[in-house]
């Protein structure tokens, strides 16, 4: 008997060993992303790490036990620091589903690179231990005992079973909070997982039943009750400047990580943005317009201005949906006689792009062998090559007298905003030398000059006065780890929010022959369709498309969503910034134009109660629509 206790001891010292190395690995990595370690919420990591445990140590024979704990050591340990540095950039739990982003690692690995620190790599510190523990035990050998064989696996299998149940527990009482960061903090990383693997199951088996026609009549139920509750003026008889551009050429122009606080911005007497400085004079420039972009960025960004329809935020669009017949821009002019055509620098496949513009309509894209590589940063081409090309093939359609549509994606001010020396055109101080500010300004400043040099183009060639051009920004560039938001006041000489400042781009629409106008609406990315559809004379609701967001020319009020960057629930609306906290009652807000803190909020509880609802009937709109052929 002493022998076998004695044996059964010592067996389950690597157990112990590994269950206490990775609790230590999940306080490191809430120490890491939730800048904290609260003893009650490690009890929910514990019954996590404990089930996971269990369950190998029953189903594993004691041949492979070794072998299989630590290969589910390493996995958890690149899993927490893949996902350490994927906070560190986007400021986001992921979930399992960003696996699905795996292949566009390589193709932002100066981006990632710059971003990961020392410490994260603590989280390998273990791996060579057990290594050599686990060596040791299969030099010595093992030797089996009857009843050991029976006890262990019964014992082990109802600890299990408990530590199962316990993590149910945990994860039925989060699963109502709909801020994915609170959510994760309370349920831990693992249960977090699981949390979310179920809720996609429940919104997959919600709309079994449902139809893309029935979703879009309730999408604009909701809109018409609570734009009427809301007492929002609505405009009788024709829009406001419908079919003010009735039959010209529409350019998009995309810019990469352009935040709206550069527009008419001045260092050391230099004017950052001078082209849109000026192109704001001469368009309906809109100062209040707000990322709302998910997990695919940039390409979720794109998705968003073609469609009117929200990321659903636990997947990019153009993965989860390029099989997909979506309603867009391109179809929707395709129809009109408009030909459709998108630049891109890199290669198609990042970000799905070979499968996004299929499904968006669009009839030819041109990536990275159509351009020359001049080696402007890790993309590749510069923004001027970009429009260069782009020109050309404009020139050719204008020739033809054959409408277009076209879509331009810059990258020359890309994270981590890396401009060659010989291209830099404007000088940062001293203050600013070596900083991520000042080298975002030189990307944003040679970006604003591309695309100068790329309007002087299209007036040479004379296509300018019979051409629609929309430029707007995609998603945020400052990370905010490395910009302290008072420093960045301090340095620019204006207030700079974490938050506001940071989600806020610019949108920029110019019309031929229309006087230059500042919109003070509130808007996101999803309002741009249904505003350049009203200036192109086109009805959406006649042509039967469905539009999550609205026409900012005729919108009096408006609240857009937010999620993914920002906690599900968050919106901006005419007023306010909302984030929430487990609800609505603690969340918090943010004056937009102030940038100042709003204490009471009480008075918006409908803005929340109607961005969730009318999010979740976009994620079972854009679930529903028909699949292409293959």
């Amino acid at each position: 008997m002493k022998l076998i206790s004695t044996r059964y001891n010592y067996d389950r010292s690597p157990f112990i060993f590994l269950f206490v190395v990775m609790m230590l690995k999940m306080a490191l990595f809430r120490q890491f992303v939730f800048n904290g370690i609260q003893a009650d919420r490690l009890l929910t990591d514990a019954a996590a790490v404990l089930a996971l445990l269990l369950i190998v140590d029953v189903i594993t024979s004691a041949k492979w036990r070794g072998t299989v704990f630590g290969i589910l050591n390493a996995v958890l340990s690149l899993l927490l620091f893949a996902s350490t540095v994927y906070f560190s950039y986007y400021g986001t739990v992921p979930t399992y589903t960003a696996l699905h982003g795996l292949d566009q690692v390589l193709q932002i690995r100066t981006s990632v690179g710059s971003i990961i620190q020392v410490k994260y790599y603590l989280f390998f510190v273990d791996v060579i231990v057990l290594a050599l523990l686990y060596m040791i035990k299969r030099v010595r050998g093992t030797r089996s005992e009857g009843r050991r064989r029976v006890v262990r696996p019964l014992i082990a299998s109802i600890a299990a079973v408990l530590c199962v149940a316990v993590s149910g527990g945990y994860i039925w009482s989060g699963s109502s909070i709909p801020n994915e960061i609170v959510q994760a903090e309370s349920l831990g990383f693992l249960d977090y997982q699981v949390a979310a693997a179920i809720k996609a199951n429940q919104e997959q088996n919600a709309i079994k039943n449902g139809s893309v026609e029935e979703t879009a009549a309730s999408a604009e139920a909701l809109q018409i009750s609570y734009f009427d509750q809301a007492g929002a003026a609505v405009t009788a008889g024709t829009p406001n400047y419908f079919g003010f551009a009735k039959g010209k050429n529409v350019i998009v122009v995309q810019l990469e990580a352009f935040q709206n606080f550069t527009i008419n911005l001045s260092v050391g007497g230099q004017a950052v943005t001078p082209v849109l400085n000026q192109l704001a004079k001469e368009s309906f420039y809109f100062p209040h317009f707000f990322q709302q972009i998910g997990q695919g960025n940039t390409s979720d960004a794109e998705f968003m201005s073609n469609t009117s329809i929200y990321p659903t935020g636990v997947m990019a669009m153009s993965t989860g949906y390029g099989d997909r017949i979506v309603p867009s821009m391109p179809r929707l002019l395709g129809d009109k006689g408009y030909s459709s055509n998108t630049f891109h620098i890199n290669d198609v496949t990042f970000w799905d792009r070979n499968r996004m513009y299929p499904a968006l309509g669009f009839e030819a894209y041109y990536d990275k062998p159509s351009f020359k590589n001049d080696h402007f940063n890790s993309f590749g081409a510069s923004d001027e090559e970009l429009y260069k090309v782009g020109l050309e093939k404009l020139q050719a359609l204008d020739q033809q007298n054959k409408p277009f549509y076209a879509q331009f994606v810059t990258t020359s001010s890309h994270h981590p905003f890396k401009v060659p020396s010989k291209l830099q055109r404007i000088k940062m101080p001293d203050s600013l030398q070596g900083t991520q500010l000042g080298d975002y300004l030189t990307a944003i400043n040679y970006t604003d000059y591309a695309l100068g040099k790329f309007i002087d183009g299209l007036k040479a060639s004379g296509m300018w006065e019979n051409t629609v051009l929309v430029a707007y920004g995609d998603h945020s560039g400052l990370q905010e780890k490395d910009n302290d938001p008072a420093w960045v006041s301090e340095q620019l000489g204006i207030k700079y929010d974490s938050q506001v400042s940071r989600f806020n781009i610019p949108l920029f629409i110019h019309v031929p022959g229309e006087d230059g106008k500042v919109v003070e609406q509130v808007g996101g990315q999803v309002d741009i369709m249904p505003t350049l559809s009203n200036l192109l004379g086109i009805s959406l609701k006649e042509e039967g498309y469905t539009a999550f967001g609205h026409d900012l020319l005729n919108t009096t009020q408006n609240v857009v969503g937010m999620r993914y960057y920002l906690p599900t629930g968050s919106f901006f609306n005419n007023d306010i910034l909302f984030e929430p906290g487990k609800g609505f009652e603690d969340g918090t807000a943010t004056d937009i134009r102030t940038k100042e803190p709003v204490a009471d909020f009480s008075q918006y509880r409908e803005d929340y109660d109607y961005i969730l609802e009318l999010m979740k009937l976009s994620d079972e709109y854009v679930r529903l629509l028909p699949k292409r052929a293959p």
